[in-house]
């Protein structure tokens, strides 16, 4: 089997964030670093090469397939900051800034 591209690494966090090309989106993903951060108890990864995750669980398909992901996680891309939130707490954060719910 193939080994999964984005998993936990000692990138430096502090790096890559200072790496984000747009002041603005550099400033939003601080903010949601240090958010996060305190939201989840857990310090800040970087999980391959564009994602800041926090805590880590094991998944387990109905396939029989492992491996280990982050709880709760971003990546200041080019046109938009993504956040990676488990769905209960994705809804909390849609009503919370006002967002539609799919």
């Amino acid at each position: 089997m193939a080994e999964l591209k984005t998993s936990r690494n000692d990138d430096s966090v502090e790096a890559f964030l200072a790496a984000v090309p747009d002041a603005g989106r550099r400033a939003d993903a601080v903010a949601v670093c240090s958010l996060m951060r305190s939201v989840s108890g857990a310090e800040p990864a970087m999980w391959g090469v564009g994602i800041v995750g926090f805590g880590s669980r094991r998944l387990r398909y109905d396939s029989g397939r492992e491996l280990d992901w982050f709880d709760i996680g971003f990546s200041p891309r080019k046109q938009a900051l993504t956040l990676y939130l488990p769905g209960e707490l994705e809804e909390v954060f849609r009503r919370a800034v006002g967002a539609p719910t799919p």
